[in-house]
């Protein structure tokens, strides 16, 4: 018989590991145009982002509604 991998560790009572998070693309594009949340709406560039982003990546519900821009909810 083979050996068999064992995680020896389950019971260690130590958290398991969690990779860090990594920014989203809306996060990344926020960040490279230097915007914070009370100036969103005022970015033209961030609006045209979401319109052509909004089936492919993750964009805060609220502001999605405020500039009226629907989602395609049928995407994969």
């Amino acid at each position: 018989m083979s050996a068999r991998h064992r995680n020896l560790g389950w019971s260690s009572g130590q958290p398991a590991a969690v990779p860090p998070a990594i920014p989203s693309a809306f996060e990344r594009r926020v960040d490279e145009l230097g915007l914070t949340a009370p100036t969103y709406l005022e970015s033209g560039e961030l609006r045209r982002w979401c319109q052509d982003n909004r089936n492919k990546c993750y964009i805060p519900e609220w502001l999605l509604k405020t500039w009226g821009i629907s989602v395609n909810s049928d995407v994969p």
